[in-house]
């Protein structure tokens, strides 16, 4: 196949099942809406809605990407234009903006509509297990309250405090990480395999908040995290409980989405989907290794702060890597194949380099 054609199928081969699977998600969750009369909302999140956040994010790392480029031709002042150009011509040719948009568009799309469904859970689904989940907690926990068993292994000082930083921090994670892997990614199917995977996260997540609808220990059994301090954690639970208030006395009357489901942790499920995936493709192992501890304290502090039960953590290891199989298959175009060894994907990433880096 030319260069030419793959640069213009490039985008199609990445994310054409990805993109056609997050289209009929949102679309689905349009005709919830219409359905059962509830308000679709953009909901807002770090550094403004997503569909303004995503691409400044990736703005700022295409710049990333060019100006290194550029500084390392030292070119004289006023010749630093047309090495710009020529940098932005080369690396940044349309086929693979294209690529970026696509991989975006599918991230977005499926976000969005995980969202809106998350937040018309509780006019869905009222009946709430969270009864069959506390049990389920003394049970593995051989009959303790596993948030507590933390509290008392861990302290409530410094670790209320690290574990409230890892929490909150999983907030940039996810964009900027999403954004690192379309723009720095040297073979392009590896950043479409994990953007997929994200994607896949949301959509697999919200069927599972479908299946079990629930609170969390937080918010069913608030009195065992009393002697927690006020941390940026503390402040977001209460925020997620005003917003919940808020659309269960009118949906059509805020702004604010319903935020709260216990079952499957979600947080648990991203990261292990980026340790698996920097695993697989065997990124240095600085990040390996930085990321797997990510995921560790991530199940330390679903547990310690109250957001999840223990088999919500065991579900969101289980959607993680559910998703990175499903978008393995979805990237190999449902070869069902590792991005990384995919004859197809390999000869597809080789000449995008080519056709980038010449």
């Amino acid at each position: 196949m030319r260069e030419v054609d793959v640069e213009r199928a490039s985008w199609r081969a990445l994310f054409g099942v990805a993109l056609t699977v997050s289209l009929v998600f949102g679309a689905m969750t349009l005709v919830v809406a219409v359905v059962d009369g509830l308000p679709l909302r953009d909901p807002d999140g770090f550094l403004g809605p997503s569909y303004v956040r995503l691409p400044l994010i990736v703005a700022a790392m295409i710049a990333l990407d060019v100006v290194p480029r550029v500084l390392a031709r030292r070119p004289a002042p006023r010749d630093a234009p047309a090495v710009l150009r020529d940098v932005v011509r080369t690396r940044w040719h349309p086929s693979r903006l294209a690529v970026v948009a696509a991989g975006l568009a599918t991230f977005y799309v499926a976000y969005v509509a995980y969202r809106n469904l998350k937040s018309f859970l509780p006019f869905l689904r009222q009946h709430l297990t969270d009864a069959s989940l506390v049990a389920s907690d003394r049970l593995l926990a051989f009959g303790h309250h596993p948030g507590n068993v933390l509290h008392e292994v861990l302290g409530t000082g410094v670790a209320a405090d690290v574990l409230s930083w890892v929490y909150l921090f999983f907030l940039t994670f996810v964009p900027f990480s999403l954004a690192a892997a379309l723009v720095w990614s040297s073979d392009l199917a590896r950043g479409a395999w994990y953007a997929t995977a994200l994607s896949f996260n949301w959509i697999l997540g919200t069927a599972t908040y479908y299946v079990l609808p629930s609170l969390g220990p937080i918010y069913v059994e608030r009195f065992r995290f009393a002697d927690l301090p006020s941390t940026g954690v503390s402040d977001l639970q209460n925020a997620l409980w005003n917003n919940r208030l808020e659309v269960l006395a009118g949906p059509h009357a805020t702004q604010s989405v319903h935020g709260i489901a216990a079952f499957a942790s979600l947080h648990v499920s991203i990261v292990v989907t980026a340790a698996l995936v920097a695993h697989l493709v065997r990124l240095p192992w600085p990040v390996r290794w930085a990321l797997w501890l990510f995921v560790l304290l991530t199940v330390l502090a679903t547990v310690y702060f109250g957001w999840h039960y223990l088999v919500d953590v065991l579900a969101g290891v289980a959607v993680g890597w559910l998703a990175v199989r499903l978008a393995a298959m979805a990237v190999g175009r449902g070869s069902g194949e590792d991005p990384r060894v995919s004859g197809e994907l390999r000869g597809l990433g080789a000449v995008e380099e080519r056709a980038v880096g010449r």
